[in-house]
């Protein structure tokens, strides 16, 4: 299996996170502005992105990215991950939404999120995330 984990972090939490994920399959991990990478050779993609302001992926970076590739997840096995500071993780939500209407399958059904800094558990459940 080929995987691929990209991200976006502003404090390190999400790096943290993306750094465990990919750890856990062997992933290539990219930042977004590192990605040049074609999508149809990997069997799996994570994505992560921190909750900025008012629950939104950051939008200087991270947003266009991902909307310039979101053609290119249908039929793709998608995992997105990230930390917030506050809120009940409403952007997590919709991002789970957004990829599913884009044809994606998202792995376990659902994000996954850590509240600031990623604790020993969140870790392992991002060391996991790929692994099924």
């Amino acid at each position: 299996m080929k995987a691929a984990v990209i991200y976006w972090s502003g404090t390190g939490n999400t790096q943290m996170m993306a750094e465990a994920v990919a750890a856990g399959v062997g992933a290539e991990l990219y930042t977004v502005s590192e990605f040049s990478g074609d999508f149809d050779s990997y069997d799996k993609l994570a994505f992560g992105c921190p909750a900025m302001g008012d629950e939104v992926l950051e939008e200087s970076e991270f947003e266009p990215f991902f909307a310039a590739i979101e053609s290119a997840l249908d039929g793709k096995a998608v995992a997105l991950f990230g930390s917030y500071d506050w809120g009940d993780g409403e952007w997590m939500r919709q991002w789970v939404e957004r990829v599913t209407n884009d044809g994606a399958t998202v792995i376990g059904g659902e994000g996954l999120i850590a509240n600031n800094t990623p604790t020993d558990e969140d870790l392992e459940k991002c060391h996991q995330l790929l692994a099924d």
